[in-house]
């Protein structure tokens, strides 16, 4: 398994520092979210070390789900921005939000998951054409999000040709079992943060109620051999799931 590290906790750092800086960690991978400050990413910060990128598509002012036309129009021309970055970045993965439900959208709750479907098949064929590997995420208990229940999500991504990026930290937020967590085969990526279930805090791994090691003995079963994320809430729960993650990812 390899360990990344997202910027969402070590933003607004310039993206040069945050890659000096697992670097020296000994961190290969680094998740960047596609949207300022990190909307535009040169080759020349990348290329200068020896951390390999994949691509979080924007999340503000995003919803490809949206019964706006021009708005879900919008929003899915920045998720096939982001997978052309991705397009030239290693490992060639994209992770995309499937969209939300507005305050107004009440009573039109299968249009929207209609429309989100639809834009993810959308995305999912650019991605293909462009050599990327385009990863839904499951979310948290917020309301109006879609694709909580990670069996409707696995239905949706096999149907799509698609996979799924896999939030530990939304599932527990769900009241999922750990035990119940990896039951799609088209998990290709994976976020790690904590939390005691009441609210996805992106607390530091290890932190709070989730039995990691469990988690971890369960992906060795399996044999998954892709990307684990540490996608939490500030630098010093980078560094503390870091040590985690080396203390107890292969026992």
């Amino acid at each position: 398994m390899n360990i990344s590290v997202s910027t969402l906790g070590l933003s607004p750092k310039p993206l040069a520092d945050i890659l000096a800086c697992l670097e020296d960690r000994g961190v290969e991978y680094c998740e960047v979210i596609n949207e300022y400050p990190y909307n535009e990413i040169t080759r020349d910060v990348v290329d200068s070390y020896d951390v390999k990128i994949s691509v979080h598509s924007p999340l503000s002012d995003v919803n490809i789900a949206s019964y706006n036309r021009t708005m879900r129009r919008s929003s899915v021309s920045q998720i096939k921005n982001s997978i052309d970055l991705a397009s030239t970045m290693e490992p060639g993965i994209v992770v995309v939000h499937p969209g939300q439900i507005p305050i107004l959208g009440r009573g039109f709750e299968d249009k929207i998951l209609e429309n989100s479907i639809k834009s993810l098949d959308e995305c999912s064929k650019y991605a293909a054409d462009s050599d990327v590997m385009l990863c839904v995420e499951n979310m948290p208990d917020i309301e109006g999000l879609l694709c909580k229940d990670l069996n409707q999500l696995h239905g949706i991504v096999e149907d799509l040709e698609a996979y799924m990026t896999l939030d530990v930290g939304h599932a527990n937020n769900m009241k999922i079992p750990v035990s119940e967590m990896l039951i799609s085969s088209r998990i290709k990526h994976i976020h790690l943060s904590d939390n005691d279930g009441s609210f996805d805090n992106h607390n530091a791994i290890g932190s709070a109620s989730i039995d990691f090691k469990f988690l971890f003995k369960e992906l060795r079963r399996i044999g998954y051999n892709d990307i684990l994320v540490v996608e939490v809430k500030d630098p010093q729960a980078v560094a503390e799931s870091l040590d985690f993650l080396n203390n107890n990812l292969n026992i």
